[in-house]
């Protein structure tokens, strides 16, 4: 079978859905009141960005099935882009986290347009706005997936699937916030990793797309073995990039996991290694909001000294090499194993 995946291609299908879909919904916003403007505009641009990876790896749970090439199959998949829209705005919310991809992040951007018309409590009401643009998100996610032009009865398929990964999503954020601030525990860690994000990046993406497709039990069990030590990979880069990475790439503040004191494995792994007077040290500076750029380089400088980027890089191969690996069961086609592989790739070795 010829391999017709254009990754650039693909991804430009998918902003176009997600740029068409979205203007739609914040028209029809702004049409109840003009005064919804600026959550329109926080509605229309909440998918601006992103590598797509979730769309891809719906589609090739799709593909790797046997079935073809489909629109609305591409549909489907952008709606868990949309997942991640929602998820992005509630964390980002929750951390209070200034910017991302290089912008002011919903609450931040909603609290400038209502300081600039002089409202009262404009801090408050914006934060009150940006949770529920991040919970319309996430119901025209689902909208959006059922209206994708796939039959019912395919749709069927992946219902119970879709309620496990909103599920999942939730628990694994209330997991962050309840381990937030306190002592740092790599099993702990990598619990959050896991169903805050790993199982919505890969896992549950590529299980979606197979079960629209009608995969079979040993296609799906290659799936799971494969999705979930890649999306634990995803998110332990992305936390290595987070304190380690530049700003002007990965579009994120880098003392955010340190002033929010973040159960990050990284963290983990630096406190494990740590001697008391280290440890004490550390305690100090986890959770203040004051933290500099100085206190920044040191903290780095402890985590080089104690090598703990060295065991989380180990983490890492060690999850990708696993996931590849399940790629090599039989019932894998070859286009898509190498469509996988490449994910795989792009899921983990990034900058941004």
């Amino acid at each position: 079978m010829s391999d017709p995946w254009d990754p650039a291609d693909f991804k430009a299908r998918v902003d176009g859905v997600l740029r068409d879909f979205l203007a739609e919904e914040a028209g029809h916003l702004v049409a109840v009141d003009e005064d919804l403007a600026p959550v329109a505009e926080q509605l229309r641009s909440a998918a601006g960005h992103g590598k797509r990876l979730r769309a891809a790896f719906c589609y090739w749970g799709w593909r790797a099935a046997g079935q073809p090439e489909s629109d609305a199959l591409v549909r489907a998949a952008a709606s868990m882009e949309l997942v991640h829209a929602a998820a992005i705005v509630h964390d980002d919310l929750i951390d209070d986290s200034p910017l991302r991809h290089g912008l002011p992040t919903a609450h931040v951007a909603l609290e400038a347009v209502l300081v600039r018309d002089g409202r009262t409590g404009a801090r408050t009401a914006a934060r009150s706005l940006a949770m529920l643009v991040g919970d319309q998100l996430m119901v025209l996610a689902g909208r959006l997936f059922t209206t994708s032009g796939l039959p019912a009865a395919y749709l069927a398929r992946a219902r119970d699937l879709w309620a496990a990964l909103a599920r999942e999503l939730i628990a694994g954020e209330c997991l962050e916030i309840l381990h937030t601030g306190g002592a740092p525990d790599t099993d702990t860690s990598l619990k959050v990793v896991r169903y805050k994000t790993a199982k919505y990046t890969v896992e549950h993406p590529l299980l979606i797309g197979g079960l629209l497709a009608g995969a079979a039990p040993a296609l799906r069990d290659t799936y799971r073995a494969y999705g979930l030590p890649l999306g634990e990979a995803f998110q332990l880069r992305d936390d290595l990039l987070g304190l380690f990475g530049d700003p002007e790439r990965t579009g994120k503040a880098a003392l955010d996991d340190l002033r929010a004191h973040r159960p990050t494995a990284l963290l983990a792994e630096t406190w494990k290694a740590a001697d008391a007077s280290q440890r004490d040290w550390l305690r100090s500076l986890l959770g203040r909001a004051d933290l500099d750029a100085t206190q920044l380089r040191d903290v780095r400088h402890l985590m080089l000294e104690l090598r703990a980027p060295q065991r989380i890089e180990q983490m890492i191969a060690t999850r990708v090499e696993r996931a590849t690996r399940a790629l090599d069961a039989a019932g894998t086609p070859p286009h898509a194993r190498r469509a996988l592989g490449d994910l795989a790739r792009q899921a983990t070795d990034r900058t941004h």
